[in-house]
């Protein structure tokens, strides 16, 4: 593994975004100064070089228009001839100032059209006003001599304009050249744009995106079950220290697999030591226990009356508590076999089990006088026999803790998502928000044996045949009178694939 690959990648993106800033800097810098350019030769184009052209078409005509003046004068003798001669001697002076301040002095043209300019004036336009306002008309100056100036005159303006006109076309190459620079600039930009975003995209990919896939599949192939698969990680320093850590935690599993194998192989040992007790207290005790109580009744039955009022006392205990001993040991083994002992779930139609156990209490219904109102109900997958011992315990509750009122019980259904949520209520002597929880440890009595039978098994069975079924159940505590316990069972897979559907 190359030091590239062992670099933290911080500092890697951290070089990447430095090259990166440096590059773009570097184009903005390039663009910046080639629009500068182009911008002062727009500027020099438009701002210059138009104006001077447009100055020289402006100087050309304040000379003609001292021409034009002078020669009228001479035909009229008007003095209002001259004021086109004397308007075009400040236009003129106006004119050069303005074209140095635009071009400079145009390879000395300006300077020399002033000059001869002057020299026109001097030899030939003054001489000739002045003649004319002394003879009183008629009399001009050298005729030829100011031809021959004014020619040169125009020709050095002439010569100004196509030197103008050079700049004008030198101007617009610069300008065209200066526009294909910052042409080639952007599209050097967007090409180092799409180059840097290519490299960017293999570097990341080379550098973090391959090490994190390669380090996912190991990772992946650990999950699936193969723990004694070594992951050997690349890439940045981090991938490689989370590989590392990944590595760690695939130990850790297996040794608490190993444990846990342990601690398997232990509670299968426990579970048959279990299994062999309950054997055992199935049969085994079951039978002195038997003999126990049946010899006990036949000394009731035989001695009851005889004896005095306490060894009949003493006699009854002992029967109470056989049967007593009966009872709790065949509860106890009803509930180690929840969730032992499994059987194939099936689809139960919980209206008709739910009938078959209330016809069970008909017996107690009829000596109780209680009502049991049975709503619709659905059908759920799981163990009838287990199901049905919920509903029977619960029922039981209900006509065992009744109040001075007949009693009455209401057993009802109601969709909720993914799961059934189902409620057994009655109008009974209820039960305190407080002992919500402990009614359904094993064992927990709230009232004393002689007041209630029981064992204290029930409701600690339905928690256990619920849970097994994958479902909770709950006294609910915000009632006004009686008691309400409700449960929930998973909807049956047929059902939520109907819904879906």
């Amino acid at each position: 593994m190359n030091l590239p690959q062992r670099l933290p990648a911080s500092r890697l993106l951290g070089v990447i975004v430095a090259i990166l800033l440096a590059m773009t800097a570097v184009a903005i810098s390039s663009t910046v100064v080639a629009l500068d350019s182009l911008s002062n030769a727009r500027s020099r184009s438009v701002d210059q070089i138009e104006p001077a052209g447009r100055r020289v078409n402006e100087l050309n005509r304040a000379l003609l228009d001292q021409e034009t003046g002078v020669r009228g004068f001479v035909l009229t003798s008007q003095d209002d001839f001259l004021t086109p001669y004397l308007d075009g001697q400040k236009a003129e002076t106006e004119t050069a100032a303005s074209l140095r301040e635009l071009v400079g002095d145009v390879n000395g043209r300006v300077s020399r059209i002033e000059v001869l300019a002057r020299q026109w004036r001097s030899e030939y336009a003054e001489p000739t006003v002045a003649g004319v306002k002394q003879s009183g008309g008629g009399a001009a100056g050298d005729i030829e001599r100011g031809k021959v100036l004014f020619d040169q005159l125009r020709a050095e303006v002439s010569a100004l304009r196509t030197d103008i006109g050079g700049f004008a076309r030198q101007a617009r190459e610069d300008l065209d050249e200066v526009a294909k620079i910052v042409l080639w600039l952007v599209i050097g930009m967007g090409v180092l744009l799409v180059v840097a975003i290519c490299g960017l995209s293999v570097l990341l990919h080379r550098l973090l995106v391959a090490p994190l896939a390669n380090l996912a599949a190991h990772t992946r192939q650990v999950a699936s079950g193969d723990f004694e698969h070594e992951i050997d990680a690349d890439g940045p320093l981090e991938t490689v220290m989370l590989g590392e850590d990944v590595n760690a935690m695939r130990r850790r599993i297996v040794q608490e697999l190993e444990a846990l194998d342990q601690r398997s192989a232990e509670l299968q040992r426990s579970n048959a030591e279990l299994e062999q007790f309950a054997y055992v207290a199935s049969h085994d005790l079951q039978e002195p226990l038997r003999k126990v109580a049946s010899f006990c009744q036949l000394l009731q039955r035989r001695y009851g009356g005889q004896l005095d009022e306490r060894a009949d006392q003493y006699i009854d205990f002992a029967v109470d508590g056989a049967k007593r001993m009966q009872g709790l040991i065949n509860d106890l083994l009803a509930f180690s076999r929840v969730g032992r002992i499994t059987r194939e779930r099936t689809m139960i139609d919980l209206d008709e089990l739910v009938s078959q156990v209330v016809e069970n209490f008909s017996d107690r219904v009829e000596e109780t006088g209680a009502t049991i109102v049975v709503g619709d109900l659905p059908s759920v997958r799981g163990e009838a026999t287990l199901l049905s011992a919920v509903f029977q315990n619960l029922i039981s509750n209900a006509l065992k803790f009744r109040g001075s009122s007949a009693p009455e019980i209401t057993i009802g259904a109601e969709r909720d998502g993914e799961v059934w949520k189902f409620s057994v209520r009655d109008n009974g002597i209820g039960i305190e928000p407080e002992y919500s929880d402990r009614i359904f440890v094993i064992f927990q009595r709230l009232h004393p044996k002689d007041a209630y039978p029981g064992t204290g098994i029930g409701l600690a069975m339905c928690r256990k045949i619920v849970e097994y079924h994958g479902g909770t159940i709950w006294l609910k505590t915000d009632v006004d009178s009686g008691t309400q316990f409700e449960f929930t069972l998973p909807v049956a897979a047929e059902d939520l694939v109907e819904v879906t559907a």
